[in-house]
């Protein structure tokens, strides 16, 4: 139990330095356009699952490769601004909840029609 709040506390901080590298360290304009919406850690600490999403869909191919590009980098940034024995390695994935939760509201509108 102890071991989930850990998780979950370090999935929150992930999330907020992840944002900030984003913003502040990496010059890529494209990993720029990428919204953090959530960090999944695994138990043993070694990898992190990154959820990301755009506003402009149509970039999501070439936002997903400048991540995957600036990885090391990003990941660097974040060992030093989180003291943790080892840093994950990160694997960004593309979030789209949104467009499945539109897609439901979609459905559920012309039902009511």
């Amino acid at each position: 139990m102890a071991n989930n709040i850990r998780i979950k506390r370090l999935n929150n901080t992930y999330m907020e330095e992840l944002s900030r590298i984003l913003m502040e360290e990496v010059k890529d304009q494209k990993a720029k356009e990428a919204i953090i919406t959530g960090v999944d850690v695994t138990n043993d600490l070694s990898y992190a699952k990154v959820y990301f999403t755009i506003y402009n869909r149509e970039n999501k191919k070439e936002v997903l490769e400048a991540l995957n590009t600036a990885e090391g980098f990003i990941r660097r940034c974040l060992a030093d601004r989180i003291e943790i024995r080892n840093t994950p390695e990160l694997r960004f994935i593309y979030d789209e909840s949104e467009e499945y939760g539109k897609h439901i509201d979609e459905i559920i509108e012309n039902l009511n029609k």
